[in-house]
């Protein structure tokens, strides 16, 4: 009974069994194939950081790159930093999803470690309770990270970091080296 013969007269006898097959295959090769909205969100972002990235080299000084820094989309800002380590030939975890992560934005892969990331998009001074959120999450861990931001890093948050064995913060300088592609062996121990 299960020959091709055997269905193809079947389905010849009876058209609208047939027009449902066809619809029902038709529905599930597309619900297969469909992307999530999170995973078009994820694959739009990641192609947006690759511009920026290129766009930071076209810009004329520290002060426009910082600028530019702080005027694009956080969740862009995420990407780039992601991008800009595995352009370092390291291994990178993305989040499944932007928001509700706890603190933390990704994890990179340095010398069989894992560092947690948080990526803050600041244009003034960081605030010293995120800093200190993010060293409680890394304390509870019980791994080191970099708190990675755009804004100006104040006594109180450097102080946080002072105390912190765990804790590394990334601005200013030390982030446009990152984004150029120095690689973090080069300036993470000064």
């Amino acid at each position: 009974m299960g020959t091709p013969q055997t269905v193809a007269l079947l389905l010849s006898v009876n058209p609208l069994l047939a027009a449902g097959l066809v619809v029902l295959l038709v529905v599930v090769a597309w619900l297969l194939r469909r992307e999530t909205a999170t995973a078009r969100r994820h694959r739009r972002y990641r192609a947006t950081a690759a511009s920026v990235h290129q766009r930071l080299r076209e810009l004329n000084g520290d002060g426009q790159r910082m600028s530019y820094l702080r005027k694009i989309n956080p969740y862009v800002f995420e990407e780039l930093l992601l991008l800009s380590f595995e352009r370092q030939g390291l291994k990178v975890e993305r989040n499944a999803s932007y928001s509700g992560d706890g603190g933390l934005d990704g994890k990179v892969f340095i010398n069989g470690e894992c560092w947690l990331i948080q990526a803050k998009r600041y244009s003034r001074a960081i605030s010293p309770g995120h800093v200190r959120e993010f060293d409680a999450l890394l304390s509870r861990a019980g791994q080191r990270g970099f708190f990675i931001h755009t804004g100006r890093t104040g006594q109180m948050s450097r102080a946080v970091c002072r105390t912190s064995s765990r804790l590394k913060i990334i601005s200013g300088q030390n982030l446009l080296r990152l984004l150029s592609g120095i690689s973090l062996k080069e300036w993470s121990h000064e």
